[in-house]
């Protein structure tokens, strides 16, 4: 099962995959060079076939579940908390 993300909520690159797409109504093959690994950014829409939309300081890319996680971490429950 691929991991799913909410719209909206912050990733980050975790692998470099071998070309990049562009999320734009006519989609462009970039190089993955554009972006690097480390790098944050904003999920703006779900694609089919298990593609993300996400939002860099350089752009907007399809990028495939495999290659981001997310940076939110998830609420503690009070007994952690104490």
């Amino acid at each position: 099962m691929s991991q799913e993300f909410a719209i909206g909520s912050k990733v980050r690159v975790v692998a470099l995959p071998p070309y990049i797409k562009t999320a734009e109504p006519m989609p462009m093959l970039r190089p993955p060079d554009v972006i690097r690994i480390g790098e944050e950014g904003v999920v703006i829409d779900r694609r089919p076939g298990g593609y993300w939309g996400v939002r860099f300081a350089k752009g907007a890319f399809l990028l495939d579940t495999q290659y981001i996680e997310s940076t939110d971490t998830p609420l503690l429950s009070r007994q952690e908390q104490e």
